[in-house]
């Protein structure tokens, strides 16, 4: 089955790819679909986000559409970034500004998750949401050279994310336990 991520970020592309197509499904991003649209993510939940990621691309297409919306959520910091995590800081800038600000917080208060919110729009237009999350801490220093976004300072056991091989990361991490829900439903 065909599905349209609404998405261009190539690293999603490639998480989405790596845990869908083994299952039978082709995962295309919203520019191989000719769809060149940015929808604007003012949902106040990871749920609406990813809601309307999925329904511009679904409106244009009219066939199964998949969007998520994702973040890092900081207990020390009042669930920031949460749903503002890519518009935090500027690209290249987002894990120095989130240790900067965590850098007087103790070891004990810098537990953290990312959570991911699916949307699947199936063939008839009808929404449906999978949520997935995973918990760890921020660390005191970016280390890692793999993953992208915040990995490089979010640790899972004693590695960060960054640290971990996709294979690795794609059998934990947050998207990896929404896509597992979305999986679930497809073979019910």
């Amino acid at each position: 089955m065909k599905i349209i991520l609404a998405s261009n970020n190539k690293n999603k592309l490639r998480e989405i790819k790596e845990i869908l197509e083994p299952i039978g499904f082709e995962v295309i991003s919203q520019s191989e679909a000719g769809i060149d649209i940015e929808a604007e993510e003012n949902g106040k939940t990871f749920e609406e986000n990813a809601f309307i990621k999925a329904k511009a691309v679904y409106d244009i297409k009219k066939i199964p559409v998949i969007a998520d919306d994702s973040g890092l959520e900081i207990e020390a910091l009042n669930g920031a970034p949460g749903i503002y995590s890519a518009r935090y800081a500027e690209p290249g800038h987002r894990c120095e500004k989130v240790l900067d600000e965590m850098k007087n917080i103790p070891d004990e208060k810098r537990t953290a998750n990312f959570t991911c919110c699916i949307c699947y729009i199936d063939n008839d237009g009808k929404p449906h949401y999978f949520t997935g999350k995973v918990f760890g801490k921020i660390g005191y220093e970016s280390r890692g050279a793999n993953g992208f976004g915040y990995d490089p300072i979010f640790l899972y056991g004693d590695k960060t994310f960054a640290e971990l091989s996709a294979e690795e990361k794609n059998s934990v991490s947050h998207r990896a336990n929404a896509l597992k829900k979305l999986k679930e439903f497809f073979e019910m």
